[in-house]
């Protein structure tokens, strides 16, 4: 089946990230203008659910429902309370800052991984980088509310999208590598060990190196609910453009599904049936396809 994207409304400008379904609706960041946008489906209407995210990029929901976000200019990782306010929930990592996170997602067991790339666009130019890594780093709640707060990887240069698997024993990063382009870009599976530590990594698709502006790789992910990887991956300036793949949970490449916007960004899956895919792209675009796909999340 082919997957024709419909533009839900113009481009905002500035990028769209992070879009989640709570049951109901699609929340999504529009990262410059400091907002998250809320699609019914139902009604079609766009609006603004809240403002003032200080360039929040990706989002998810926890287990019970909870929406979190990546806070680049605040350096931190956030809880959207239902009464407005907003929960710090992390915002150092050994006493240092973090970076400017960026993709995020729970388990069932209430932590939180995330991705801790550096990202210039999306910090004041005033603030500084004092990690010496660019790493995967893991929230863990404690009895008092807190959370603490774990690196988790030692070989990733630029960590973009992240999962964890519905059995809880993967976790799939794309390693992004945009600040070097002597480097593939890779899918990557990372076996989650019982003590939250992670083991040696599985590459499951190269996208290739970026030498030459050539290939741009996995930006954000979403499940189906067999546990295939849906992902938003490429652009116009090289390699098969922009896509989104399907790659099963080994890494093989089960379908591609043009889309049209330059460089999309994310994606989720949502709907009454979980059937319908929502993209976002660095245009600002907000699309829908129809898929023959049900999509998983932890919630709802």
């Amino acid at each position: 089946m082919a997957w024709r994207f419909e533009l839900l409304n113009k481009p905002y400008g500035g990028i769209t990230e992070g879009p989640v379904w709570d049951g109901e609706a699609v929340y999504f960041t529009h990262i410059s203008n400091h907002r998250i946008m809320r699609y019914d489906p139902v009604s079609g209407a766009i609006t603004q659910a809240r403002d003032g995210t200080n360039h929040t990029n990706g989002l998810c929901h926890d287990a019970q429902g909870r929406l979190y976000g990546c806070c680049s200019g605040g350096r931190s990782i956030v809880r959207f309370e239902p009464d407005g306010t907003t929960t710090t929930i992390a915002d150092r990592v050994d006493g240092q800052k973090l970076n400017t996170p960026n993709d995020l997602a729970t388990d069932l067991k209430g932590r939180i991984w995330f991705t801790n790339p550096w990202n210039a666009a999306n910090i004041d130019p005033s603030e500084a980088e004092e990690l010496d890594n660019r790493s995967v780093l893991r929230a863990d709640p404690q009895p008092d509310g807190s959370y603490t707060v774990t690196r988790v990887t030692f070989d990733t240069t630029m960590p973009n999208g992240i999962l964890v698997s519905q059995d809880q024993k993967t976790l799939y990063v794309a390693e992004s590598n945009s600040a070097r382009m002597d480097i593939d870009r890779e899918l990557r599976a990372y076996p989650i060990n019982d003590d939250g530590s992670l083991g040696s990594y599985t590459v499951l698709h190269t996208f290739g190196k970026d030498k030459n502006a050539v290939h741009r790789g996995i930006d954000g992910m979403c499940f189906d609910i067999d546990g295939n990887i849906v992902a938003t991956a490429g652009w116009p300036n090289g390699g098969p453009g922009p896509m989104i793949y399907v790659f099963s949970p080994s890494g093989r490449v089960l379908e591609t599904h043009p889309v049209p916007a330059s460089n999309p960004t994310n994606c989720c899956f949502g709907g009454p049936d979980r059937s319908t895919l929502y993209v976002t792209s660095t245009d600002g675009h907000f699309f829908k396809a129809e898929t023959d796909r049900v999509g998983w999340a932890i919630y709802p």
